[in-house]
């Protein structure tokens, strides 16, 4: 009798402490540009599988690496959405915490729009005019050395544009979406200005931060708003002088409200982006811990979902909300390597992708 209730006892033991270290419910954090897209997918998931709807936090990106990157425990995310590529120091903070066994998903492309009220006029600017409103530092008159940016008007910046004050609302430091336009704007264009590069070339221990000049100023022009797009957007509607910064998708979303700004001549548009045209365009991502994978059942289900034509082909419900497809060739090996669970490398995130 002592051994049966003895066995009893150790099977109910077992039990708990089978259903402590699983869960029915997929955790999901990161990207609030890839936010809207994983929220579809969960929403989807809830209603057609026996499994629950994921909790999708959206913590940005940078956020998001942070907590997927503590641990390998259930009380860990599962997932980790992000509108920029993993970065080395990320996938190192990982390895350093045990999580070695990462897949990473591209989803498909988006572009960053620079919007505006659809009340004013439309808006046409450079890349480098763009850098000129939002860089910490900007070239002298002589452009011979930096100085602190001093431009309070788009007409300061270059006569042909209005006589506006430049307010911008736009992503904080935790954002993927900061990190893209940071790359793409002002690392793009510091790199092709000599004032930039000469400071480097002339002293490359003391400068070298202005080898990848990414400095966004501090003093109220550029206003960081948060991980909550939606409420760019509103700021946009109440202050008609502003400009946001936000995932295309949202611009679609609101576009009876908001308008694009053409960058170089370009507006952005799923065919824009798709094709390369419009210069502020990048892919978006999800990162999957494949040690979940067994504890919670769900996450499979979801990742094929998310992968699936019906999600993110040419015709699909994502590409309806802002989602711009990748080409069809691009899609079916990506979603053929997710489905493998392939693990992700160091030297995968130095390859181009």
């Amino acid at each position: 009798m002592l051994l049966k209730k003895t066995a009893i006892a150790l099977s109910v033991v077992t039990v708990l402490a089978v259903s402590l270290n699983a869960r029915d419910q997929v955790k999901i954090v990161g990207s609030s540009t890839v936010y809207p897209f994983s929220s579809s997918v969960a929403e989807e998931l809830g209603a057609t599988t026996k499994y629950p709807t994921p909790v999708v936090e959206s913590t940005g990106s940078g956020g998001g690496m942070k907590l997927f990157c503590a641990g390998n425990g259930m009380n860990t995310p599962d997932i980790t959405n992000a509108s920029r590529r993993m970065k080395a120091k990320e996938f190192e903070l990982c390895k350093k915490n045990g999580v070695t066994d990462i897949t990473e998903a591209i989803i498909g492309f988006d572009g960053i729009a620079f919007a505006q009220s659809k009340s004013n006029k439309p808006f046409n600017i450079t890349k480098k005019q763009l850098l000129l409103a939002v860089a910490a530092e900007v070239p002298s008159k002589d452009s011979k050395s930096l100085i602190k940016n001093p431009y309070k008007k788009w007409s300061q910046i270059d006569a042909s544009l209005p006589n506006r004050e430049i307010i911008i609302y736009g992503p904080p430091k935790s954002s993927g979406t900061r990190d893209a336009f940071e790359d793409m704007i002002l690392k793009g264009q510091a790199k092709k200005m000599s004032a930039y590069t000469n400071l480097y070339k002339a002293d490359k221990v003391k400068n070298k931060a202005y080898k990848k000049y990414k400095k966004i100023r501090t003093d109220g022009v550029y206003v960081p708003s948060g991980e909550n797009d939606n409420l760019i957007v509103a700021k946009l509607n109440k202050n008609k002088a502003a400009f946001g910064i936000f995932g295309y998708s949202f611009l679609l979303e609101n576009e009876d409200k908001i308008q694009g700004t053409k960058i170089n001549g370009v507006l952005p548009t799923p065919q824009t982006i798709s094709n390369g045209k419009y210069p502020i365009s990048r892919s978006l991502f999800f990162y999957t811990k494949n040690s979940h994978a067994k504890k919670v059942p769900a996450m499979t289900k979801y990742v094929k979902m998310f992968m699936s034509e019906d999600m993110i082909g040419t015709d699909g419900i994502l590409c309806e909300i802002g989602l711009v497809s990748l080409p069809n060739e691009t899609r079916i090996n990506i979603r053929n390597a997710v489905a493998k669970k392939e693990k992700l490398t160091l030297e995968d995130l130095k390859k181009k992708h």
